[in-house]
C-alpha cells in the first residue's frame, strides 16, 4: 500500500481538522517504547515485576463466560475509560453524539473519561483494585494490543465475552479484526480502531520508488534512514524484513533478524533510532526514509510535505485499540451493549468521520464523506490488509529472552 495524495480532505477542512492533527491521526498512543525509555527499565520483564502487586499470583484461570453473566442485567449506567481524542464530538468537546444516541436508544447514560494516557500507567493504576477483586471505577476501558492488554488477559482481569450479547460485531466487523493473535476468539476484546506501521520516504531524496524492507538497507541512503528505538515495532518489522511472520517466530528467527539490524547499524545506514521525532527529520529532510506510523504521514501530506507511506513487500504491522470490560465491572451489561452498538455501519460512520482511524466496520463506508471513504485511512483494502501482520504475542519469559537479543540493537 502506497499513499500519497491527500488522505481524506483538505487540510483545515472537513474531517481533518485541528483536533484530529493534533491527535496524530492513525498514529499508536504513548505506549511501552517511551515508558522504557524514560523509565529506564532493563525490559519487560522488569516493567512486569516493577507493576507486580503483593499477593497476586501467577496467570489466573479465565474465568467461565456463563458463570460471569450468569443474572447480570441491565443497569442504566455506564463509566467509559478511553484515551483523549478518540471519540466523535459536537459543538463542544464535551459533546459526543454517538455517546448521545446510544442513551437515547438504550436509556444508559454513559459517563465518558478520558484517562488513558497510555498503557502501562493506566494498567499500573487499576492494577491493585483489580488484584484485590474490587471495582476500579470504570466498566469499560481501550488498551492497546501488546503486554499490558496481554498480561491484564494472562491475570484474569477481563470479563469473558458473551457472544451471544455481541450479534452485530458478528455481522459487521471486519475479518481483519476477528480472532486475533492477542485474544484468538476474541474472547476478552473486540476492536475499537487500528492502525499500520510501514515505511515512510520523500521520493525526491531517495529518487526512486520504495517497496521493500530491504531499501532500509541501501547503501546510498546511508546517514539518512530512521529506524525505530524501541523494543516492539523494531523487532517485529525486522522479522518480516527476513521472512518470518512475528506471530510464528522462534528465538533463532529474533537472532537472525536481531543481526541484520546489527550490520545495518554498524554500516552507519542508520541515521538514529526514534521516537515519535522522526517525522520531523522526515519533514526537514534529515532522513530520506524511515519505519514509519500512517497516521503520521497521512498528516504530513495534507500538510502538503512531500512524503509517501508504503506496506512494504514483505509485509508491515497492524496494532489495534480494544474494547474490553474489567472483571470488577459493576455494570457489564451496559458495557458489553455499548460494545456492540458501535459495530452498527451508522455509528462506525460517526466515529470514523471524526475520529480518522483505521475502522473496524468495513460498511461504515456508506455512512461517511465520500472523500473518506475512498481512503485507505479508514478502509484498506483486502489486498493491504492481507500483507499486515500483528505483533508476536510473548510470555513473560519469552519477553526476557526478546529484550536480550534486541535491545542492544538500538541502545548500543
Amino acid at each position: 500500500m502506497t499513499t500519497d495524495g491527500n488522505p481524506g480532505g483538505s487540510a483545515g477542512s472537513g474531517p481533518l481538522h485541528d483536533a484530529a492533527l493534533l491527535r496524530g491521526l492513525t498514529r499508536r498512543r504513548f505506549n511501552r517504547r517511551d515508558l522504557f525509555r524514560f523509565a529506564g527499565l532493563a525490559g519487560g520483564a522488569a516493567l512486569l515485576a516493577a507493576c507486580g502487586v503483593e499477593g497476586e499470583g501467577a496467570d489466573a484461570d479465565a474465568m467461565d463466560v456463563e458463570s460471569f453473566w450468569k443474572d447480570r442485567t441491565k443497569a442504566g449506567v455506564l463509566d467509559f475509560a478511553n484515551w483523549p481524542l478518540y471519540m466523535d464530538v459536537g459543538d463542544t468537546d464535551a459533546e459526543h453524539p454517538s455517546l448521545d444516541l446510544f442513551t437515547q436508544e438504550t436509556g444508559i447514560k454513559v459517563t465518558y473519561h478520558e484517562v488513558i494516557q497510555e498503557n502501562e500507567s493506566f494498567f499500573a493504576q487499576i492494577r491493585p483494585s483489580l488484584a484485590a477483586n474490587q471495582p476500579i471505577g470504570y466498566d469499560l476501558m481501550v488498551l492497546t494490543n501488546g503486554i499490558t492488554l496481554s498480561r491484564a488477559i494472562q491475570l484474569g482481569y477481563l470479563a469473558p465475552l458473551d457472544h451471544s450479547r455481541l450479534p452485530t460485531f458478528a455481522k459487521n466487523a471486519d475479518p481483519s479484526v476477528k480472532d486475533p493473535s492477542y485474544d484468538p476468539g476474541n474472547q476478552f476484546t473486540i476492536a475499537w480502531q487500528s492502525g499500520f506501521t510501514g515505511i515512510a520516504y520523500n521520493p525526491e531524496k531517495t529518487g526512486r520508488e520504495i517497496t521493500s524492507f530491504d531499501d532500509l538497507f541501501d547503501p546510498k541512503f546511508a546517514g539518512k534512514v530512521g529506524m525505530f528505538g524501541e523494543n516492539e515495532e523494531l523487532p517485529n518489522l525486522a522479522l518480516l524484513g527476513i521472512g518470518v511472520a512475528p506471530e510464528k517466530s522462534t528465538p533463532d528467527d529474533w537472532r537472525r533478524a536481531a543481526q541484520k539490524l546489527i550490520e545495518q547499524r554498524d554500516a552507519g545506514i542508520v541515521r538514529r533510532y526514534y521516537d515519535q521525532s522522526y517525522i520531523d527529520a522526515l519533514a526537514t529532510g534529515d532522513l530520506w526514509i524511515s519505519m514509519a506510523w500512517s497516521g503520521d504521514i497521512y498528516q504530513q501530506i495534507a500538510a502538503g510535505s512531500n512524503l509517501k507511506f508504503v506496506v512494504p513487500d514483505e509485509g508491515g504491522l497492524i496494532w489495534t485499540d480494544s474494547l474490553c470490560i474489567p472483571k470488577t465491572a459493576p455494570h457489564p451489561v451496559d458495557a458489553i451493549t455499548y460494545m456492540d452498538f458501535v459495530y452498527r455501519p451508522e455509528i462506525a460512520g460517526m466515529l470514523a468521520e471524526y475520529i480518522n482511524y483505521i475502522t473496524p466496520v468495513p460498511a461504515a463506508a456508506d455512512h461517511v464523506s465520500p472523500d473518506l471513504a475512498e481512503s485507505t485511512l479508514l478502509f484498506p483494502t483486502r489486498a493491504e490488509l492481507d500483507r499486515v501482520h500483528r505483533f508476536r504475542v510473548l510470555t513473560a519469559e519469552e519477553e526476557t529472552e526478546w529484550n536480550k537479543i534486541f535491545q542492544p540493537v538500538y541502545q548500543s
